[in-house]
């Protein structure tokens, strides 16, 4: 597990965030419903060569969670920012996924933040996104909110297990399932969802241009964002340079960490 003993205040609520290693600095960023343990079997293999920064996103893992709470991606990219400056770095190395690929994405084009190197893996960055479930969840998140503790938790296990390839581990589960378990933490999950909202990605869709420093990594399987959306923001901004991972769903850091690993240290 990854330890995040630091708390940063963000407009009044406090973000946890931890470092690790020595080096150029690189940030992780995490997506959906996950939260930074998703690098936890990444970031102590580059932190030889890596000063390597993560964080929760807000309303996600260890970092607050509240009633009324905006956790959407419109508050993300600020957070983004706020950290980068709190920790003085100045075009980092970034790595991120889903939900944190449109984070880094917002922070680029709405913010004015430049990165030395940009590797994302399958990120919610066009049109169209948001699954069944999430649009249902939207209509009707107080309903969500108040299910049984063991519905809950069945619906929880079998949503995260989608967004794998392979079978995930029991250990991954639990990780992956503690910061939305309890009272607090079922109402967030499915607040996080209910913002979900594809108008924060409309909104920089139409900037999207060719990067020179940018490295896109795809699943496969992955079920979530098909290889098709993957392909189709490769055009944009890549000039069709995508590494396509096999055997690996959306969550490649369980499926296929070691294609990430590889792909930072070439």
């Amino acid at each position: 597990m990854l330890n995040l003993p630091n708390r940063f205040n963000f407009e009044g609520q406090s973000v946890a965030w931890g470092v690790i290693g020595e080096g150029k600095p690189l940030v992780l960023i995490h997506g959906t419903p996950f939260s930074s343990q998703v690098w936890r079997k990444i970031a102590p293999l580059i932190a030889s060569k890596f000063k390597v920064y993560f964080f929760d996103l807000l309303g996600y893992g260890l970092s607050e969670k509240s009633d009324h709470q905006n956790v959407s991606l419109e508050v993300q990219n600020r957070l983004l920012v706020a950290l980068l400056n709190e920790w003085k770095l100045t075009e980092p190395d970034v790595l991120c996924h889903d939900f944190g690929g449109a984070t880094a994405l917002r922070a680029y084009y709405l913010n004015g933040i430049r990165f030395s190197k940009l590797t994302i893996i399958d990120p919610v960055a066009i049109a169209p996104w948001g699954s069944p479930f999430v649009q249902h969840v939207r209509q009707y998140e107080a309903a969500f909110s108040g299910l049984p503790e063991f519905a809950h938790n069945a619906l929880l296990a079998d949503y995260l297990q989608t967004s794998a390839f392979s079978v995930l581990t029991q250990e991954a589960l639990e990780i992956y399932m503690k910061p939305w378990q309890g009272k607090e933490g079922q109402a967030a999950f499915y607040r996080q969802i209910a913002q979900m909202d594809q108008v924060y990605t409309d909104e920089i869709e139409s900037l999207y241009h060719q990067m020179d420093n940018i490295q896109l990594l795809w699943g496969e399987k992955d079920e979530w964002i098909p290889l098709s959306q993957g392909k189709r923001f490769a055009q944009m901004v890549t000039d069709n340079q995508l590494i396509v991972v096999p055997n690996s769903g959306h969550l490649m850091q369980e499926d296929a960490p070691e294609a990430i690993i590889a792909t930072l240290l070439l």
